[in-house]
């Protein structure tokens, strides 16, 4: 029993067939995705990013509390702000802070402390888990409910024909200060998203086959 309003489910089923098709034709698109570190500062059309914000929060959230907050940055002087912020951290942790088994891991990547996408990409999309606070209510199950807005909202910058980079500084409180956000909201993922620079080549990476990541009981 529930004690809010309902609306009748605004989904037509599919036939068997068609939904086998569309299962596959999506996955057959996002299986085109791939993360990049090198933008073209062209501007990205006007609301795309809105759009797939949009999508983002139409995700599952526990108890339907919608514990997310999307921050857009496209001014230069802000962006200058978050890419020297962020370089200040992960040139520390680079340096200091990173094991030696991590640095091991990520070395065919060629990636360093060094991040110029904050600035070049036309939009950084700073995205915010939002905690008990002032005028938020205490969440629940904020990770999980945050991560399916995020892949969400990557999905749907893919499918619009936009690239991204999923970047995670650590540690991430100083983009409280560069985003303007309180304290109850703790950043988890920094998004640059724009059109890929012109002939960009991406790592040559193979996925695990179905066989490996499909268990069926």
């Amino acid at each position: 029993m529930t004690s809010i309003a309902t609306v009748p489910l605004p989904v037509r089923r599919k036939s068997p067939a068609a939904t086998v098709r569309t299962a596959r034709g999506f996955a057959d698109r996002m299986a085109t995705r791939r993360s990049i570190r090198d933008f073209s500062p062209e501007p990205i059309p006007a609301g795309v990013i809105e759009e797939a914000i949009r999508a983002a929060a139409s995700a599952p959230s526990g108890a339907n509390l919608q514990p997310w907050r999307f921050v857009v940055l496209t001014d230069p002087v802000r962006k200058r702000m978050l890419r020297e912020a962020a370089e200040a951290e992960e040139r520390a942790f680079y340096s200091r802070r990173a094991s030696a088994e991590w640095l091991e891991a990520v070395a065919p990547m060629g990636t360093d402390w060094r991040k110029p996408f904050l600035e070049t990409a036309p939009a950084v999309i700073v995205v915010f888990e939002v905690h008990k606070g002032p005028n938020s209510p205490k969440p629940y199950y904020v990770k999980e409910s945050v991560g399916i807005a995020v892949g969400m909202m990557i999905t749907s910058l893919h499918l619009s024909g936009l690239a991204t980079l999923t970047h995670t500084p650590s540690p991430m409180q100083f983009l409280n200060e560069v985003c303007q956000r309180p304290s109850e909201e703790r950043a988890c993922v920094v998004l640059p998203v724009g059109y890929p620079a012109d002939e960009v080549r991406v790592p040559d990476l193979s996925r695990k086959p179905l066989s490996e990541v499909m268990v069926r009981l």
